[in-house]
């Protein structure tokens, strides 16, 4: 009772372990997968009261409110609607026990502590996540300048439109091809799975 006291005064409880792919199933994280939708599992990080899955489609966070309760919350974060950011990995000191790597999606700020042993593995993880976030901030350029681009041919179609030339008319067309347009171009820049970038990053 004292030991485990103890552990938990000193943080030592929350070091996590990064999971097998082949004890994936045996995780609480499995059961609120969507399999059905081919979601996959990429990275799974396990402490005694947390788990942290990575699929191709979100960051699935089995929340624990203490190493020795059994009640978790469920949290889900799909990439496409909380962006990563501000990825950084902490590597061990001599004396440390454990490395750390630290993330945002959206405004939720995450900080994983795990095994030093496994910092190869978590090398990895840190890897997919920073090229997650390089590719939503680059995507998110390229569609804001679309947008921009659009109103302002709206703008120069507006200010030259000719005189016999209806503006309920023309304004149609322009609704109809920017829509268009602009959904070709959410649907190529807007990702929601990531699974290409996991697939070339973590080496199980």
């Amino acid at each position: 009772m004292f030991k485990k006291m103890a552990s938990d005064a000193l943080g030592l409880s929350d070091v996590g372990k990064i999971i097998d792919p082949k004890d994936f199933d045996k995780t609480d994280s499995d059961d609120y997968v969507m399999h059905e939708d081919q979601e996959k599992i990429y990275f799974l990080i396990k402490t005694r009261a947390d788990e942290y899955c990575f699929t191709n489609l979100a960051l699935i966070h089995v929340d624990g409110e203490s190493a020795v309760s059994s009640k978790r919350t469920l949290k889900r974060y799909p990439y496409s609607r909380h962006p990563i950011s501000d990825v950084f990995l902490e590597t061990a000191g001599k004396i440390d026990i454990d490395v750390e790597i630290t993330f945002k999606l959206g405004a939720e700020q995450f900080q994983i502590d795990v095994q030093k042993s496994q910092i190869e593995q978590l090398k990895d993880l840190y890897k997919s996540l920073l090229r997650i976030a390089e590719m939503t901030y680059e995507n998110g350029i390229v569609i804001d300048m679309a947008n921009q681009s659009l109103d302002k041919a709206a703008g120069i179609l507006q200010s030259s439109r000719p005189s016999n030339v209806a503006l309920d008319e023309q304004y149609s067309k322009l609704t109809d091809f920017g829509f268009t347009w602009l959904t070709s171009v959410r649907n190529q820049y807007h990702v929601k799975d990531f699974g290409d970038v996991f697939e070339k990053y973590i080496n199980n």
